[in-house]
């Protein structure tokens, strides 16, 4: 799932009706806290490269080189775009029956990205055609390594941390993440200076060198040897992943969690683009208050993950609420806070903006840790060793999700201003149409697992032959 927060609950699938796994699978034990945060590291280490090659190769191609920005928007849009190919990724981790190698393969791509793609960048300033074609195979690789780095870590997390545990060590993961990426755009930033194409070589190639040197020590272990490879169990004359891949589309609550999370995660980013200049528009904040005013929502995202980290757990004999009821939660309140912006447009300068905000960042923030601890939850319901294609689908319908979120909300903005004529109304109109999606967000997050039940006679009847795993129907919800 995201950067933001990016591709999930006791209650979307009772416990006990979970469909029991292949003879092998869950044979391993538990990761403790310490294996959640050596795999936060690797999360890190993942989020320093694709913010120095988004964030800081973004700021040298625009400023220190005069290029267009539609360059580095396109560059970006590959590394999304290329995400598609997550469940591709999660399949081969489930057919070998091991996350590391794909987690160690992933990164060793993502490191050569972050090179390759600072390279190009520094030889755009002599030969900017050739430049432009080496960065365009740099984020290729970039989004293949993020492909095949990321699901694979979320896999490992979803089928080796304990239930009570995992929007906490989803929290945990996600923060440690967010950490990794501020601590670098901090340090290149002074390393960069004064700028020079070498200095900017040597810092990505640091960056990503330190970077996969730290998942190689962070992983050491914690997998273990892992469970027998799984079979293929193809359809005759399919290829092995696409018959996976239908399986996996034939499950109504994986289908319906994939809508959920394209449809929230687009209203999630349309907003990224326009709030600063909203703020501008309406509230004349200068340059800097709009930068400060991207720290207020950070803030109230990191407020809103702790409070999520509660969700299914229980604390001196209390359980506050569910992963669906917090998910729920968070996309209603995302979408009071977004009807706040449009009322902000109307009442102008009077109405308590900051706050408004902030209440922005901690629904977003509850909503999207608690929607990644039940995407931990649910990978592992359905067909069994199939843990790596659901997660790899989600995680494609949040990069999609977000690849045309951002370019959604200020392609609307902008269009509203020819139509309308007042910046103010324009943006207050997408911000109500983002707040639309939200509930409907709601209502698809609220319906996940819901479905009426199974007759026994049609269980029976799809039960496979023996050694086949089961694919068990259910009532859930």
């Amino acid at each position: 799932m995201s950067t933001r927060a990016g591709p999930p609950q006791a209650v979307l699938v009772p416990s006990g009706d979970r469909p029991r796994h292949a003879a092998g699978e869950g044979s391993t034990s538990p990761i403790g806290w310490g294996g959640v945060a050596r795999l936060g590291l690797v999360q890190a280490a993942l989020g320093a490269i694709v913010v120095l090659t988004t964030s800081t190769l973004n700021r040298v191609m625009v400023v220190e080189l005069a290029l267009p920005a539609l360059l580095p928007g396109v560059l970006v849009a590959i590394h999304y775009g290329l995400q598609v190919l997550r469940p591709r990724m999660g399949f081969g981790s489930d057919v070998g029956g091991r996350r590391t190698p794909w987690i160690v393969g992933g990164m060793a791509l993502l490191a050569l990205g972050g090179v390759v793609a600072a390279a190009a960048t520094a030889w755009m300033a002599e030969q900017r055609a050739a430049g432009i074609a080496l960065a365009f195979a740099g984020f290729v690789l970039i989004g293949v390594g993020v492909s095949a780095c990321g699901t694979s870590l979320l896999v490992l997390l979803a089928k080796r941390v304990a239930e009570p545990r995992r929007a906490a060590a989803a929290t945990i993961v996600w923060l440690m993440m967010i950490a990794g990426m501020a601590c670098t755009a901090g340090l290149a930033g002074r390393l960069l200076e004064p700028y020079s194409p070498a200095r900017l070589l040597a810092v990505a190639a640091a960056v990503s060198l330190g970077a996969f040197a730290m998942t190689l020590l962070a992983l050491w272990g914690v997998e273990g040897r892992g469970p027998a490879p799984a079979a293929a169990d193809a359809e005759p004359g399919r290829p092995a992943f696409r018959a996976a891949l239908a399986q996996v589309w034939a499950e109504p609550a994986a289908r319906q969690f994939t809508v959920f999370i394209f449809v929230s995660m687009l209203a999630y980013s349309a907003q990224d683009l326009i709030l600063e200049p909203f703020a501008g528009s309406v509230f004349g904040f200068t340059p800097g208050q709009s930068t400060s005013l991207s720290g207020v929502q950070h803030g109230g995202a990191l407020a809103g993950m702790l409070l999520a980290a509660l969700a299914g757990g229980r604390f001196a004999g209390r359980q506050f609420g569910s992963l669906r009821a917090w998910t729920v939660g968070g996309c209603i309140t995302s979408a009071a806070a977004l009807l706040g912006l449009v009322a902000a447009g109307v009442f102008g300068p009077g109405w308590p903006f900051k706050a408004n905000v902030f209440l922005l960042g901690l629904a977003n923030g509850a909503f999207a840790i608690a929607a990644i601890g039940s995407m931990m939850r649910m990978a592992g319901e359905g067909r069994a060793s199939r843990e790596g294609v659901r997660i790899g689908l989600w995680g494609a319908a949040q990069a999609i999700a977000f690849g045309l979120g951002g370019m959604a909300g200020a392609g609307a903005s902008d269009l509203a201003k020819m139509l309308l004529g007042d910046p103010a109304a324009a943006y207050a109109t997408v911000f109500a149409v983002e707040a639309l999606m939200f509930l409907w967000a709601a209502v698809l997050a609220a319906r996940v697992g819901r479905m009426p039940a199974v007759p026994a006679a049609r269980v029976r009847a799809s039960r496979p032959a023996a050694g086949e795993p089961s694919i068990a129907m259910t009532e859930q919800g």
